[in-house]
């Protein structure tokens, strides 16, 4: 299920709103601070959506027009349900506050933006729902190729969600593979090539040996 919510801008971090948790639940707490430690990581380069693993939960965020959507959910969750969730806000958002988010200095200025959270995150609660198992059959989000990470790895071991870096990453894993790949196929093709004349080198030691020293 979805477990909170975290809206922020993408180009300074401040934070614009989210979802008023009365539960007080520590773990939930944690990932919020881990969100907010991410947000100082997100650049105009960064993916437009990721999902990060973060021990039993999932972060998900989408990014659009400059507004990052963060959701937490348990790790069962649908990631295609997840981006659906964002989808709904981020248009919701950008139509009540589209202009003005883009300026607005005061720390979650957009707090009563949580009726719309509260009510839209019950409506993706049940994924066995009508309209939930309609929109995991729909075609509407290609999950497959979302950026997936580690929060330990973004955190604390200096990894990247720009996309150029992950680009670049992706492009020295597939130049290596591609070495130990021509590398393999230069060994067989020498293998090819000299088995024959080594195999008539034996015969020819053998039929000498057999001749003249046996």
């Amino acid at each position: 299920m979805v477990l909170s919510v975290y809206i922020a801008r993408a180009s300074d971090g401040n934070p614009l709103s989210g979802s008023v948790d009365s539960d007080n639940n520590r773990e939930i707490e944690e990932q919020k601070q881990k969100i907010k430690l991410l947000t100082r990581k997100i650049t105009p380069e960064s993916e437009p959506r990721a999902s990060i693993e973060s021990g039993k939960y999932y972060i998900h965020y989408l990014i659009q027009n400059n507004i990052v959507y963060f959701c937490i959910t348990d790790h069962s969750y649908p990631a295609k349900l997840a981006f659906s969730f964002l989808d709904e806000l981020a248009k919701e958002f950008y139509t009540s506050y589209g202009v003005e988010a883009q300026t607005v200095a005061r720390p979650f200025a957009f707090i009563k933006f949580d009726n719309f959270i509260e009510k839209t995150k019950r409506l993706y609660q049940d994924t066995r729902a009508t309209q939930n198992l309609d929109r995991l059959n729909a075609e509407l989000q290609d999950v497959t190729r979302v950026m997936t990470k580690n929060i330990e790895d973004l955190l604390y071991r200096g990894d990247s969600l720009d996309r150029m870096q992950d680009l670049s990453s992706n492009l020295r894993a597939e130049s290596k593979k591609y070495v130990r790949h021509a590398k393999r196929i230069n060994i067989e093709a020498l293998i090819r090539q000299y088995i024959p004349v080594i195999g008539l080198s034996l015969m020819f030691l053998f039929l000498i040996w057999w001749m003249f020293l046996r």
